[in-house]
Order: C-alpha cells, then sequence, then structure tokens
C-alpha cells in the first residue's frame, strides 16, 4: 500500500491509501485506512503520488545511433524523471521502424535495457503504403510522417500526394497518423544565412511553415474522415485553424514541448545549438498563447520530443549544428515550474503530460490515472523542492541540454512501475520495463 497526504486521482487530489495487488491498482482508499495482514506500507507524507507520466515523443535512436541515445540510457532517464511510458520514434534509429522486420529489430534490442514500458511508432514513408497495414497489425501505436525533409536521408518526407495516399491507407483500418507539419516551400522561401546568430536561424523556419503544413494536414484529414495529430507545435498561429477544425468535428489532438513552454527565443545565446530544434523556440509572445490554448484545451498534451544527439555534433552553426532538445529527465520539473509561475497545478500537469498522452496512444485503460485497474505505475514528487541543472548528472547518454544551470521546482523522489519501485534519490533497480503493443 502507497499513502499519501497528496495523491492525484481523477476526481482530484485528497490524501489517500493506494492498495496495489499483482501490479495493478486495486482500490483507491481513504488516507487512514488499515494496512491488510501482510502487505507493506509506504508512506510518503507531504510528497505527491501522481500517475507516472506516458512520453509519446522520445527518439531512442537505437540500433544504429546508439552513441546518441539508447534503450539503457533513455529509460533510466525517463525513470529518474517520473516517466514509466515512453513511445519510441521511427526514425534516428538504424533501420528506421517502416517494416514489420525493422520492428522486430527494434523490439529485440529495448527487451532487456527497458527501466520503464516501451512502445513503438512506425513510419510513413514514400514508398511503404504497402507496410502500413503489416506494422499496425504488429502492434505500432500509429505512423510518423514529415512534410519537410526530416534531417536523415533514410526516412525521407511526404509530399501532398503521397500524404494523402498514405492516410487514406492509415484511415482505412482506423490508425492514427501522427505529422511533423512544417511545409517545405515556406522553409526554401525562408532567408538561410546559417552562422552563430539565434535570430537568423529563427527566421529560416517561419511561423508560416508550420501554419500552412497544419492547415494542409486539416484538409486532408476533414476529407478522408481521418485522424491525426500535430506533433511539437510551436506556433501560435496556427491556432485559431486548430481550433476551428476541433470544433467542427475534425478528428485532431495537438502537442507541445516542454523547451516551446519553458524556453524562450529572446534568452538563446548566439552559438548555443543545445537550444536548436525543428520547429523552433521562439519568443515570449508565442509563448504565452500556447499556455492559454493547453490551458483552454486547443493544445491537447505535453511531450518532450527528447532528441539527443553527440556533444560534437552541437556545433555553434545553428545552419549545420544537429536539432533537438535533450529533455527527457527535465520535462517534468520544467513544466511543472513554469506552470505553477502561471497558476496552474499538478492536475493541469498531470493532465496534460499523462492522462492525455495515455489517451492518445488508447492505453488510458490501463495507464495515465491513479485509478483501480490501472498499472501500478507512479511517481513520488517533493514539488516545492528545487535543484540546478547540472547536465553531467542526468541520465541520457550525452551531457547536453538547454537547460542546464536553470533552477528548477519539482524533485522527482522515487518512481514506481506496476508496483515495483524502479528509482529512489537516483538509484535504479534492474530494467523491468515491458514492450508495449496497441491496444486493439
Amino acid at each position: 500500500m502507497l499513502r499519501s497526504t497528496r495523491v492525484i486521482t481523477p476526481e482530484g487530489t485528497r490524501a489517500a491509501s493506494v492498495a496495489v495487488a499483482g501490479g495493478r491498482i486495486t482500490a483507491v482508499l481513504p488516507h487512514d485506512a488499515e494496512v491488510p495482514a501482510g502487505a507493506r506500507l509506504e508512506d510518503f507524507g507531504d510528497d505527491v503520488l501522481l500517475p507516472g507520466l506516458v512520453d509519446t515523443h522520445v527518439h531512442v535512436n537505437d540500433p544504429g545511433r546508439t552513441e546518441w541515445e539508447g534503450f539503457w540510457t533513455a529509460t533510466r532517464a525517463a525513470a529518474a524523471g517520473g516517466i514509466t511510458t515512453i513511445v519510441d520514434m521511427p526514425l534516428n534509429s538504424l533501420p528506421p521502424t517502416t517494416t514489420v522486420d525493422h520492428l522486430r529489430t527494434k523490439r529485440d534490442v529495448a527487451r532487456s535495457k527497458a527501466h520503464v514500458d516501451v512502445g513503438f511508432w512506425g513510419g510513413a514513408l514514400p514508398d511503404n503504403v504497402k507496410d502500413l497495414r503489416p506494422l499496425h497489425d504488429a502492434g505500432v501505436f500509429g505512423f510518423k510522417a514529415f512534410l519537410s525533409p526530416s534531417g536523415v536521408e533514410e526516412f525521407p518526407e511526404l509530399d501532398q500526394d503521397r500524404l494523402a495516399r498514405s492516410l487514406a491507407e492509415i484511415s482505412g483500418f482506423g490508425g492514427l497518423l501522427i505529422v511533423h507539419a512544417e511545409d517545405p516551400h515556406h522553409l526554401d522561401a525562408a532567408p538561410h544565412k546559417g552562422g552563430r546568430r539565434y535570430a537568423d536561424f529563427l527566421a529560416s523556419r517561419p511561423r508560416d511553415a508550420e501554419n500552412t503544413a497544419v492547415g494542409n494536414l486539416v484538409a486532408q484529414a476533414r476529407r478522408l474522415d481521418a485522424r491525426v495529430h500535430v506533433l511539437h507545435l510551436s506556433s501560435s498561429g496556427a491556432l485559431p485553424l486548430i481550433a476551428a477544425a476541433k470544433a467542427e468535428g475534425v478528428r485532431l489532438t495537438v502537442e507541445t514541448c516542454p523547451h516551446y513552454l519553458t524556453l524562450t527565443a529572446e534568452e538563446v545565446p548566439d552559438g548555443a545549438s543545445e537550444f536548436k530544434c525543428c520547429p523552433p523556440i521562439r519568443e515570449a509572445a508565442n509563448q504565452d498563447l500556447l499556455w492559454q490554448a493547453l490551458a483552454d484545451g486547443t493544445i491537447d498534451c505535453v511531450v518532450t520530443d527528447h532528441s539527443p544527439s553527440t556533444a560534437d555534433l552541437k556545433t555553434d552553426d545553428f545552419a549545420t549544428a544537429w536539432g533537438g532538445v535533450s529533455g527527457l529527465q527535465l520535462s517534468l520539473p520544467a513544466v511543472w515550474t513554469e506552470a505553477r509561475r502561471r497558476g496552474h497545478d499538478l492536475e493541469d500537469v498531470v493532465r496534460w503530460m499523462s492522462t492525455r498522452t495515455a489517451r492518445l496512444v488508447g492505453l488510458d485503460h490501463r495507464k495515465g490515472a491513479v485509478l483501480a485497474g490501472h498499472d501500478a505505475d507512479f511517481a513520488v514528487l517533493a514539488p516545492d523542492e528545487t535543484f540546478t541543472v547540472d547536465p553531467a548528472a542526468l541520465e541520457h547518454r550525452n551531457p547536453v541540454t538547454a537547460y542546464a544551470g536553470k533552477t528548477l521546482s519539482g524533485v522527482v523522489k522515487s518512481t514506481w512501475l506496476r508496483g515495483r519501485r524502479v528509482m529512489s534519490e537516483g538509484r535504479f533497480t534492474d530494467p523491468a520495463g515491458e514492450l508495449l503493443s496497441r491496444h486493439p
């Protein structure tokens, strides 16, 4: 039995005792409930017991680019940050997860290294429409596509005709397409100066590229009555279009990321490519509108888009540096620090980073809530404790992060997976994660 004066449940935060057996929550009881004979009590006092986070956007890069990351290090970082489930992106690994054979390879590599539960996205490429249904049947949670170059040659983008073809196939079997939405024509037309100035990089990834791509995706989804999800939204300019599409019943969901919610273009030093990602971190006024959209439900959820690389690829030239922010371990404290400053509470954070992400991938029957029948996945958080980010102390493979030196609120004391403590005060058990498949 796990006990706290602050347990975040679907009905709100309350003092409670959570009974666990066989890896599942069996009951959420009053705080002073009697401990059953033979049961062990873990009393967390006033620390908050919340459902383990579900991060549906993680680049593990394993196999093939394991010097960038790997399942061992990525899932340790997840556990250290209170994340109990990740869903791995299909690219930056070699091979990419674009066939059933490639999925089998990925699963074989992950099986013995997972400190948390791991699921997998498939990939939609110009030439693999025939592979989409078999991947769906093999258990991927959906399919990722790019509308502009991905940055790796083995994962080419879809033009509008191929997007329509893939989306028609996926919607035909009730699948989900998740999309990196930047329009290549707007990107090509933007100025590309290169060099150390962040302002020049920002100008090379204009809001219009996102806004146009989201508009085209919404039109395709409307025409086919298809289910689509916009990845890592950074442009506030797309929000009115998204709100209108949702209001008319388009089957659309949208995510944003901690770095868009907590970092601003104004604070990025020139040459500091640890802040580089695509689409980019934008200005403070843009960030304010993203927070408003989270509050009103236009944006559904918050995920990391953890996309690490080796330190040598983070050069001081924004044009050539690898684009990706490493933030897996820090996502909960980063979002909580800013959310609290803006008047939100931990129930909001749980909704954005656990409940809705579990729903996105169809795991809400067992993940994302402290609820009887769900997996006994928890994070224990001291919300008022602070720490200063030291990249060398993080669990992901390469000590590079845009959060270096920042003071954040919220220390994850322990992380529990199916009733087993897998991380406590920075110490880890042997890998105990399971490989997840899409729920029928």
